[in-house]
């Protein structure tokens, strides 16, 4: 029997995790920065990172194909996939958790550059780093 702690830190030994402070630096030097928050569509609502695309973490591998990054191009879900795997991969909760979680399932689909930012949404606010409502 594991926690959902103890699957989360195992997660988090085979991933790579970024600081707020970093993914304010990615944004502020690339508008095309692909950054999905991973958390419940209506945590999303309340507030968010502006530019940042909602795939709750229960549906991130089924959707993930439809990130507007590719989506436009109009390509099959494969081709979609490995246009976005590409590029780096910036991923979002409410504290890291779940965040963590997902950055490991992409990578066992074959995402080579993904990142969970630690502390999630939590450290962003903490941080008083800007939000949209």
């Amino acid at each position: 029997m594991k926690t959902s702690q103890q699957l989360i830190a195992e997660a988090k030994a085979v991933i790579q995790e970024i600081s707020v402070a970093q993914l304010q630096q990615v944004l502020q030097q690339d508008s095309e920065a692909v950054l999905i928050d991973v958390r419940e569509s209506s945590e999303f609502q309340q507030q968010h990172i502006l530019g940042s695309v909602n795939y709750p973490r229960g549906v991130l591998e089924m959707t993930i194909h439809n990130h507007p990054k590719v989506a436009a191009a109009g390509c099959e879900p494969a081709i979609a996939l490995k246009q976005l795997a590409t590029q780096p991969v910036y991923l979002i909760c409410r504290s890291g958790g779940r965040s963590a979680l997902a950055a490991e399932s992409l990578q066992r689909m074959g995402f080579a550059k993904v990142y969970s930012v630690a502390g999630g949404m939590q450290a962003w606010l903490d941080a008083a780093l800007p939000v949209k409502h």
